[in-house]
């Protein structure tokens, strides 16, 4: 049963610090969503801190790499390599909302955390993409390029994306979905990796 509920203490509190941010959270509020009283509340947290980096250390166990990147392991593929990791990367935040704007919500607010989470949430995709770039071009099939620049500007260019979808949806009367935004930057990288 404890475990439980401190599942739920974290759930509700990822939903109020992505709603309001941590400074507008309160303990009241949270006890309140997870139906406990205050002091019932400081049995599984020691302090809306404790509450904040538990929900943080949370993100990376929502992140679902490994299936991805067994799945592209094998491949020498750009076409397949770049839309595959596009496509997680715009899939979950897409479903995950509340968890993009809460790591924005630490890294606008500077939380001691943030770097950390930020880190822990682009890093891997951005070490796998490097390594299969440097596999790619070992084997001669991609020019020579500095391949974690090369990620890291893949992957910012995927985040901004994600990030934006909601923006851009009806912006100046036009709607882009993941697809069409893959269909029209995964190419221009593509292009640029290809050996000629």
């Amino acid at each position: 049963m404890s475990e439980n509920r401190k599942t739920q203490i974290i759930k509700e509190a990822t939903s109020l610090f992505s709603r309001f941010g941590y400074d507008k959270v309160t303990i009241k509020q949270l006890a309140d969503a997870c139906g406990i009283t205050e002091p019932a509340l400081y049995r599984y947290f020691s302090s809306k801190e404790a509450i904040y980096d538990a929900v943080l250390d949370s993100l990376n166990d929502v992140m679902d790499y490994q299936g991805l990147f067994e799945k592209l392991n094998n491949s020498d593929n750009l076409e397949e390599i770049l839309p595959g990791i596009a496509r997680h990367i715009l899939s979950f935040f897409k479903e995950h909302r509340e968890l993009y704007r809460l790591l924005l919500y630490s890294t606008l607010r500077e939380h001691r955390k943030a770097r950390e989470v930020f880190k822990a949430i682009r890093t891997p995709y951005v070490e796998y993409l490097t390594k299969k770039l440097n596999e790619l071009q070992k084997k001669g099939l991609i020019k020579k390029k500095n391949n974690e620049i090369t990620a890291r500007c893949f992957i910012g260019m995927v985040f901004d994306c994600a990030l934006n979808a909601t923006i851009w949806k009806g912006f100046m009367g036009k709607s882009y979905t993941a697809d069409k935004v893959i269909a029209n930057n995964v190419p221009i990288f593509i292009d640029g990796l290809n050996e000629d």
